[in-house]
């Protein structure tokens, strides 16, 4: 399994211009090919004027349902290479997963050449994805942990400094907060909580999730 994947947690969206062409790139997140293909018809709709809507969009594998991973592409009227899979290279070297993104050009009246159509693909792709939001998603147990109000200060201590997410906690005769451990320190959590609280501190270990 993995321990992390990134997405895309809000679109994007970045233009430029080459020699009077206007290249207007879009990244969305998508769960689905179905997705990604209507993703694009929404965008040629939009820009029905435009010559050439090229795209590429990359899913993860979902193991659990015996899915594989996906990566497609398109050039769109545009020579062989030189937009689709460069759009794809972009997602490929960020790393991101269960992205599309759609490059829109509108012609300036001047042939850029393969190599001028390239970077202008690369170029707004980037754009695109720098301009939207990323999200780390991380394999992680969700640990149900239990101590005492004398151990509030030193919990808390090794959550900042360890960076673990964790719910508000509920305050009744003990303390009770549910943190979130990447899946390969829970058993040092466990170590650490229980030399921290001297063994006071129960813990629970809840199903595994993305998150």
């Amino acid at each position: 399994m993995e321990k992390e994947y990134i997405i895309l947690r809000k679109e994007g969206c970045g233009e430029i211009v080459e020699k009077k062409s206007r290249f207007i790139g879009v990244a969305k997140p998508i769960s689905c090919e179905e997705e990604a293909y209507s993703v694009v018809e929404a965008i040629r709709k939009q820009h029905y004027q435009a010559r050439h809507n090229c795209y590429a969009f990359s899913l993860r594998a979902d193991e659990g349902n015996g899915i594989p991973p996906l990566e497609r592409f398109s050039d769109d009227g545009e020579p062989q290479g030189t937009a689709g899979l460069p759009i794809l290279n972009v997602i490929r070297s960020a790393g991101v997963n269960n992205i599309i993104i759609v490059v829109t050009r509108y012609f300036g009246g001047t042939l850029l050449g393969t190599g001028g159509l390239v970077r202008a693909y690369t170029d707004a792709s980037k754009e695109a994805l720098s301009a939207a939001e990323l999200h780390t998603v991380m394999h992680i147990v969700p640990v149900i942990t239990e101590y005492d109000y004398t151990d509030v200060g030193r919990i808390d201590h090794m959550l900042i400094s360890k960076g673990y997410d964790a719910e508000a906690a509920e305050f009744t005769d003990k303390v009770t907060r549910t943190i979130y451990v990447p899946f390969d320190e829970v058993e040092s959590f466990h170590k650490a909580v229980t030399e921290t609280t001297s063994g006071r501190a129960v813990m629970l270990d809840m199903d595994e999730v993305y998150r």
